[in-house]
């Protein structure tokens, strides 16, 4: 198991076991650990050097790069059927989503959008619900902080204290008049130097999805569609997967029963349902996620008011196309 500090200053030291920086933090190597580490503990050692000098919002290549070490020795035997991204290509993941959710814009990190019940958070403005609060659309940011636990990274401390995996803020107005305190000041920053963990989180959504995607297929069915997912992950490299994993990470899998208006889903699996018929291409796959959100919005409650929306969903889905 590797530990990940959530600091990385210059590192003063390699030992055949952990790399330790000027803090104290240290990124520890459990042995036995495999090679592609054990044969790049000084190549550690500059990446965490060069870690130092990077901006707090900047997804730095060598900040995925030392992820990708690490992940390469313990990613999951599920995950061999789908292309996986190289550092450079995630660094480009990474800056994709944070242009689609937040323009780039640092002080979106923590924001709460008119019209909606909850707060979205991070690159990738994960949702985060009060106590006792009820809502079709999916959680996400308890288990991203659970994920930053399970790769060792230091969470600020008023959320560790926190007494309940929920939300602190009971409504839009709550969470407006915090937004310049001490602690949301703190989560943005925590939020901001911490991106690569944010898309390894989102990726591995997808990944850990792809066996409950089908599973409820009719066998007729899910022949066609699991064929057709897989060759859009491995269409125009990285755009496939990339349009995959937004996909997921934008309007979910599909699978979940409370997201559907008028008994009709919106999530990926919809999506390729709705593909059946056509070829299984990038064009094609924006073509039919179009459709599939345009029938969201005509089924959705009227006082959600979601067609301001469409437009917006029409732009990010251009996005997966190569050279727009």
């Amino acid at each position: 198991m590797f530990e990940v500090a959530y600091s990385t200053p210059a590192p003063i030291e390699a030992h055949s076991t952990c790399i330790v920086c000027q803090d104290g933090t240290k990124i520890l190597l459990n042995p036995p650990y495999p090679a592609v580490l054990a044969d790049n503990k000084a190549y550690l050692s500059s990446i965490l050097s060069e870690q130092a000098k990077m901006p707090a919002i900047s997804i730095s290549f060598n900040r995925f790069l030392l992820l990708f070490l690490l992940q390469s020795a313990v990613i999951p035997v599920a995950w061999g059927q789908l292309p996986q991204f190289n550092p450079q290509q995630m660094d480009w993941l990474g800056d994709r989503i944070f242009a689609n959710e937040c323009n780039r814009d640092f002080n979106c990190l923590t924001s709460w959008n008119e019209g909606e019940d909850f707060p979205s958070l991070g690159i990738g403005h994960f949702i985060w619900y009060a106590s006792k609060q009820n809502e079709r659309f999916e959680e996400t940011f308890p288990n991203l902080l659970a994920f930053y636990k399970k790769h060792g990274y230091e969470l600020p401390n008023w959320l560790e204290a926190l007494e309940s995996p929920d939300a602190p803020w009971q409504n839009r107005d709550q969470f407006l008049a915090d937004l310049d305190s001490q602690r949301m000041r703190q989560l943005r920053d925590f939020l901001g130097s911490t991106t690569e963990l944010q898309v390894l989180f989102i990726v591995e959504r997808l990944h850990d999805s792809t066996a409950e995607l089908f599973r409820g297929l009719e066998p007729s069915q899910q022949s066609s569609v699991e064929t057709s997912f897989y060759e859009l992950a491995n269409s125009q490299t990285p755009y496939g997967m990339y349009a995959l994993i937004d996909y997921v990470h934008f309007k979910g899998t599909g699978i979940e029963p409370s997201e559907r208006y008028q008994g009709e889903g919106w999530g990926l699996l919809q999506v390729l349902l709705e593909l059946q018929g056509s070829a299984a291409n990038l064009n094609d796959f924006v073509t039919a996620a179009t459709r599939v959100l345009e029938r969201r919005v005509s089924n959705a409650p009227t006082q959600r008011a979601e067609q301001r929306w469409i437009t917006g969903w029409a732009n990010r889905l251009q996005t997966y196309l190569p050279n727009q």
